[in-house]
């Protein structure tokens, strides 16, 4: 059997956009309010799109922001059993907040149920992360490198180690930090939700993290 073909990349996902709409590229940089040389060079595979212009693009053409994720229209996605994703960290996708540097794993599989991200925790302390956060479904974190704290509105922090892992009702407030003595951790972490829009509740959460 064939390998399965690599997810296309954001530039190939964006001259997909353009082709489909007839438009050029001066024409989806009015549209955008993302200036033509940028455009080009994301189309190339030259430059990626920061989350904020990602939001911005998706607002501006109508778009769910998953879909900028995989160039194939949801109306002709078929529905089978028997799927499969190899994640690899270079084919990840890439978001960057204030507290956490996010991989998406597995992002050419649409309306998945599951969402595995590796997570790279940067803040050390509940003052400096902010608010507590909450999404749809729950969700389970297993410690890679480091230490981590877990903060959650209804317990105690507790401290994991790596090895360790806990499993959260997400629509608690909950939040994960470096714990003293390092200055990073590494996380894999695993969403699901019986919802199939998890992906975009995940991604407009990133915005509100950003803002």
């Amino acid at each position: 059997m064939p390998d399965r073909p690599s997810p296309p990349t954001l530039g190939a996902v964006m001259r997909g956009i353009r082709s489909r709409n007839n438009w050029t590229l001066k024409e989806m940089s009015a549209r955008s309010g993302i200036p033509v040389s940028t455009l080009s060079k994301v189309e190339h595979d030259r430059l990626t799109l920061s989350y904020d212009k990602l939001q911005q693009l998706s607002h501006r053409l109508k778009m769910r922001m998953s879909d900028l994720f995989a160039e194939e229209p949801e109306s002709n996605v078929v529905r089978v059993t028997g799927r499969r994703s190899i994640g690899t960290m270079d084919q990840a996708v890439r978001v960057t907040t204030p507290n956490y540097d996010y991989h998406y794993m597995c992002t050419d599989l649409r309306r998945k149920l599951m969402i595995p991200l590796i997570t790279r925790i940067r803040a050390h302390s509940a003052s400096e992360f902010g608010e507590l956060v909450r999404h749809q479904g729950e969700e389970f974190v297993y410690v890679i490198e480091g230490r981590i704290e877990v903060l959650t509105e209804f317990y105690d922090p507790v401290v994991l180690d790596a090895g360790q892992g806990i499993y959260i009702d997400s629509q608690m407030g909950h939040a994960y930090v470096v714990a003293e003595g390092f200055d990073e951790a590494l996380v894999l972490g695993v969403c699901s939700s019986a919802d199939d829009g998890l992906m975009d509740s995940l991604m407009s959460l990133h915005g509100d993290a950003a803002a």
